[in-house]
């Protein structure tokens, strides 16, 4: 008996065929990699205009802030592989900071680079995670939270930069802000050592759910009952919540400065409180997905933005937005898969069961 249900000794068999899941992947790589050469070139038309103008900024650029930049982004990207690490920590996790990071550079670069890049990153992070050994719970756990952290973060800087500049956020709102997080952290700790009053509040939920459609009341009693139980794994104490935040802030702080090491690398001396300002409103507009690394409107953004908010002349934001968008962007991208070819391009046979799991915790 063959493995797909025929005798043995039958007629010789012809040439393989491909599945049609198999050839739809294939073509769909060849689309992607067009797709990334076009994304480059259209960076580089776009570009190009603004570069000629500020064409004296570049060619007199400061080589040793340029390095900075690059050495800043660096910790930046090392920073969030310690916020992944340490969340899988409590989950019961114990990953490397190397593997860590490596999987941050390929997610990211998907990210930025690939048409509906957050969906390709978020599933890759995922199955790796899996493959750590992660529950699929803790995967899809660690995924949220480091998502909320970050975003928290983003949003810390942008009321920091209000404050500096006299904005009217007051400081009642920065607290508030800090208190958020605080009780995030709290809450996401609580539930899972008490998962007991969880499960209760879930049962009558979902029996009332259940009674509105019509169905047994005891329906999908059993997957609250084993997403709690994995749950319970997760033990994020004092310790886990106060590194994930030191290390969210490394995250973002590098990052800030690497915008500001870009504005110094030609010539340029910005306003910090304005370049907190860019920074969160390049990062916010960033994360609308009209197109593979916020091409074009990101740029917009941070030129419009450091030249009202940080006070630099109009050539030299431009020259700034380009150093710090090679090096975030492009330098970013291009590190994350040249990661991805030597760490992960090869298919495992666990692949399509992730890719599976991972569309039914989407949907649960």
């Amino acid at each position: 008996m063959t493995a797909n249900g025929e005798l043995a000794g039958g007629p010789a068999p012809g040439p393989p065929v491909m599945s049609p899941r198999r050839s739809r992947f294939r073509w769909l790589k060849g689309v992607l990699g067009l797709a990334l050469v076009a994304l480059l070139l259209a960076e580089g038309i776009y570009l190009w205009p603004r570069l000629h103008e500020s064409w004296q900024s570049l060619s007199e650029i400061h080589w040793g802030w340029l390095v900075l930049c690059i050495a800043l982004q660096a910790v930046s990207m090392s920073g969030f592989g310690r916020v992944q690490k340490q969340l899988l920590r409590a989950g019961g996790v114990e990953v490397s900071q190397r593997r860590s990071v490596a999987v941050v550079y390929g997610a990211t670069a998907m990210s930025v680079t690939l048409p509906a890049g957050q969906v390709f990153s978020t599933a890759f992070t995922y199955r790796q995670t899996r493959r750590w050994g992660a529950s699929p719970l803790v995967a899809s756990w660690q995924l949220v939270i480091s998502g909320v952290v970050a975003a928290a973060g983003l949003a810390l800087l942008g009321v920091g930069g209000a404050l500096l500049v006299g904005s009217s956020i007051g400081p009642f709102k920065l607290i508030l802000s800090l208190a958020g997080v605080v009780a995030l952290v709290w809450a996401a700790n609580y539930v899972a050592k008490h998962p007991g009053g969880l499960e209760a509040v879930l049962r009558r939920l979902l029996g009332f759910v259940n009674r509105l459609r019509k169905r047994p009341v005891e329906q999908g009693v059993d997957k609250v009952s084993e997403v709690l139980g994995q749950l319970d794994s997760v033990d994020l104490r004092k310790r886990d919540g106060v590194m994930v935040t030191v290390w969210a802030l490394m995250h973002r702080i590098a990052d800030v400065a690497c915008l500001g090491a870009a504005c110094y690398a030609v010539g340029a001396d910005p306003r910090w409180a304005g370049l907190l300002l860019a920074f969160t409103a390049g990062k916010a507009v960033g994360s609308i997905p009209f197109a593979p690394g916020g091409i074009v409107y990101v740029d917009a953004t941070l030129i419009y933005s450091l030249t009202v908010g940080a006070g630099l002349p109009a050539v030299q934001a431009v020259a700034a937005a380009f150093v710090y968008r090679l090096v975030s962007f492009i330098l970013v991208a291009i590190a994350g898969w040249i990661v991805f070819a030597f760490l992960f391009r090869t298919p495992q046979a666990d692949d399509a069961e992730f890719e599976k799991e991972f569309e039914q915790q989407r949907r649960f």
